[in-house]
Order: structure tokens, then sequence, then C-alpha cells
């Protein structure tokens, strides 16, 4: 959307600024997706402290890419500043979107010494007992 509205008011330069800064959200964010899921693969207790670093990496290279395209003439860098943040908030309001409708268990449900009494079906503990 924001591709065809930069193209519709600032033109040809508008276009390609938007597809640079399309471009440039998706490789960082998904990078930063990659790399979260390689640190948390075998450490799920580390998702959040990485999840904030890779997070403020990402801002602060968008930041970056901000400032140093600022001044271009290579295309316009409103369209390009514009889409680019645009862009990266869609990405993280999808990844809190669905982080937030996800069911992921965090506990590990454990027999209790009563379930037995209750008659409350039996649960299996990590180990398979």
């Amino acid at each position: 959307m924001a591709i065809i509205v930069s193209a519709l008011v600032a033109g040809e330069k508008g276009l390609v600024g938007s597809l640079v800064g399309v471009g440039v959200v998706a490789v960082f964010f998904g990078l930063g997706f990659w790399a979260l899921m390689r640190l948390t693969r075998d450490r799920p207790q580390l998702v959040m402290m990485a999840g904030m670093l890779v997070y403020a990496v990402q801002i602060l290279l968008v930041g970056v890419f901000i400032v140093v395209f600022k001044n271009t003439t290579l295309f316009n860098s409103r369209a390009f500043a514009l889409t680019l943040l645009a862009t990266a908030l869609t990405w993280v309001g999808g990844q809190v979107f669905y982080t937030m409708r996800s069911k992921t268990l965090y506990v590990y449900p454990e027999p209790s010494a009563d379930s037995s009494k209750t008659g409350s079906p039996k649960t299996e503990s990590r180990d398979g007992t």
C-alpha cells in the first residue's frame, strides 16, 4: 500500500524510495527474526532478553538508514522514510498480534498428590512418567 501511495504522490523517485524502504525492513527484520529463532532454539529462557536485543538493534539500524539517506537524490527520501517506518511498525504489530494469539505453554503440568483422590485425569510430566 505504501509503495502505491508513494508512487502516486512522488512519482518514480517515490516508487524507488518506497521499494528501498520495504527492502531494508525485509532484510533487517527478516535477519532479526532468523537470529532470534537461532539464539533461542536450544535456550527458550533467553527469548525475552534476545528479543529485546534484536529489536533494539533493528530500530537502531532503521534510524541509521533514515539519517544516512535523509538528503539523497537517488530517490525520494520522504517516501523512503515513511514507507520504512510504516513497514517496520506493521512487521512489529504483526509479531505482537501473532504472539498474543498463539497459545504457548510455559508451565508443564505436574500431577498433584490429590489427583488420584479427585478422579481428575492424570497428566504426563516432561520425563514421560
